[in-house]
């Protein structure tokens, strides 16, 4: 059989989705990401975007990138293992640590590869990886790329958490792995119990705070920070592709995990280090963000009135106290049809579609900035509101 078989076939729902007119992925921004876009020659407010404090287009992030390319120039050409690590990356990693209240910070050059880094090393052969089940796609892939057994507990069942605790031999080690904000529901971590579960049974846990940090927490610090259990949580991994604009993960630990980390990770080892521009871009927004953590409450605020408009209209929403507003569209094909025809009206959002959610109970996927202002939240709730209605789940 031919191995390219599987691409000339395509992809069967991708193929349906351009037959109909409705493939939602691949638009082009022609504009800076912000909270009013234009996107293949069109202006669309921007419900879909990560970009949670609105820092892409603050003067003093944007001026970092520009002087940090001409002091370093465009890349580091290596690894931080040799020849890679900039000055600019130690001192990012120790305003980060010290933020967080952790002893040491190392940086990966992406998110992604932060969780396959932090997981495939310290997860060896006879330790065991226990996951929510709707934990990020790049712990999955660390789970495998571990030696590791990984164990998968229902998503925010701590009933099934502790059962699979309970099948993880004395003689092994264990990471407990939660997403602290889920990317797709927006729903928080139970992280007072699964620490609880955590202690009992010897584990340590590890959250993937990629939507948590600048959106929970003391001053955007994140979910441990919210829930008061800082000293509790033993490993955070976060991006700098979201609240802090720019390209680029990490891990906060003890220093002893962190130094392990830098000598065996092998994604971490064996990858060009982050760009001198993305560093500081990453570093200036970290600034802006303790010198205003204001931008959280501005973000909270907006948050909150957005779900009160779509309440007030009528739409059926999946709740939460995040950013993410998930709004019920159920089967997926009407959901791809409904995020086109936003689009077409100037409003763009995300479909959230089959495994990421169940069979049956689509969503579009909605994500606010704290530069969104209300004005502009009536105008996207108002056209939300009219495309949903024309298509028979709203009054």
């Amino acid at each position: 059989m031919d191995l390219f078989a599987k691409c000339q076939n395509g992809h069967s729902l991708a193929n349906k989705a351009r037959e109909l007119n409705i493939y939602p992925y691949f638009h082009a921004l022609e504009s800076r990401q912000d909270v009013e876009v234009v996107m293949e020659g069109k202006r669309r407010i921007m419900l879909g975007s990560n970009n949670y404090l609105g820092l892409t287009s603050d003067p003093d992030v944007i001026d970092a990138g520009v002087q940090a390319l001409r002091e370093y120039g465009s890349g580091c050409s290596g690894s931080r293992f040799l020849n890679g690590t900039l000055r600019l990356h130690q001192q990012l990693e120790r305003e980060l640590a010290l933020f967080l209240g952790k002893e040491d910070v190392v940086t990966f050059s992406t998110g992604f590869q932060s969780n396959l880094g932090i997981i495939s090393a310290l997860v060896g052969r006879n330790d065991y990886v226990i996951c929510d089940r709707e934990n990020h796609a790049s712990i999955y892939d660390a789970c495998r790329l571990s030696f590791g057994t990984m164990l998968r507990f229902r998503h925010a069942d701590m009933s099934d958490l502790e059962r699979q605790l309970q099948k993880v031999p004395d003689t092994s080690g264990i990471l407990i792995v939660t997403d602290g904000v889920f990317s797709m529901g927006g729903d928080i971590a139970d992280l007072p119990q699964i620490t609880r579960l955590a202690k009992r049974y010897g584990a340590r846990v590890m959250v993937d705070d990629a939507h948590g940090l600048g959106v929970l927490g003391k001053g955007g610090r994140g979910t441990a920070s919210y829930y008061g259990l800082e000293k509790e949580v033993d490993i955070y991994m976060g991006t700098f592709s979201k609240s802090l604009a720019s390209l680029g993960g990490y891990m906060a630990a003890d220093a002893n995990v962190c130094d392990y980390i830098r000598h065996t990770s092998r994604p971490f080892i064996f990858s060009a280090s982050i760009t001198p521009a993305s560093c500081a871009t990453a570093l200036a927004a970290l600034r802006k963000l303790e010198a205003h953590p204001e931008l959280v409450d501005k973000l909270h605020h907006i948050s909150a009135y957005f779900r009160q408009k779509l309440l007030e209209y009528g739409i059926k929403i999946r709740m939460s106290d995040t950013p993410i507003i998930p709004i019920y569209t159920y089967e997926t094909i009407d959901t791809l049809s409904i995020t086109k025809q936003l689009y077409d009206e100037g409003v763009y959002v995300n479909s959230s579609l089959p495994p990421a959610t169940p069979e049956h109970e689509c969503l579009i996927r909605t994500s606010l900035m704290a530069t969104h202002t209300e004005s502009l939240i009536d105008e996207a709730t108002a056209t939300i509101y009219r495309v949903l209605k024309v298509n028979g789940l709203c009054e």
